[in-house]
């Protein structure tokens, strides 16, 4: 038992499994700010391009009796593309920061010092 306790910490403390949960934690609590900006902004806004029409009330009703709400699809479509590219450029914000700086190639080998050396040596003798 004790064996599979440390297995099992082991696996949740892996940078993945940690990196995964906050990821979870992050978007429940980023899909409220979404849903708002997407009802309250970003729909009003393509309501009033589009001359008033709100997406979520669009349907058609091919079967009597049955109504196909493909507003409210959309609306879903619209909310899912704005939380991709606030979530872009959230993690393009966070890599930017993260990014190292940059550090000077290391230094050849000896050997590899040798054979430029005797490569030059050659080339000055033909010439």
């Amino acid at each position: 038992m004790k064996q599979m306790f440390e297995e099992f910490k082991n696996f949740a403390m892996r940078g993945n499994a940690l990196d995964l949960a906050i990821g979870v934690i992050i978007g429940a609590a980023f899909s409220p700010i979404v849903s708002t900006l997407v009802q309250n902004v970003m729909m009003p806004i393509i309501g009033y391009i589009t001359a008033g029409v709100d997406f979520s009330s669009l349907a058609v009703t091919p079967i009597e009796g049955v109504e196909i709400k493909y507003g409210l699809f959309l609306n879903a479509i619209v909310q899912f593309l704005i939380t991709a590219i606030a979530l872009f450029f959230l993690i393009k914000g966070i890599n930017m920061m993260r990014k190292p700086t940059p550090e000077a190639p290391p230094a050849p080998p000896p050997s590899e010092v040798y054979l430029r050396e005797i490569r030059d040596a050659l080339v000055k003798g033909k010439s």
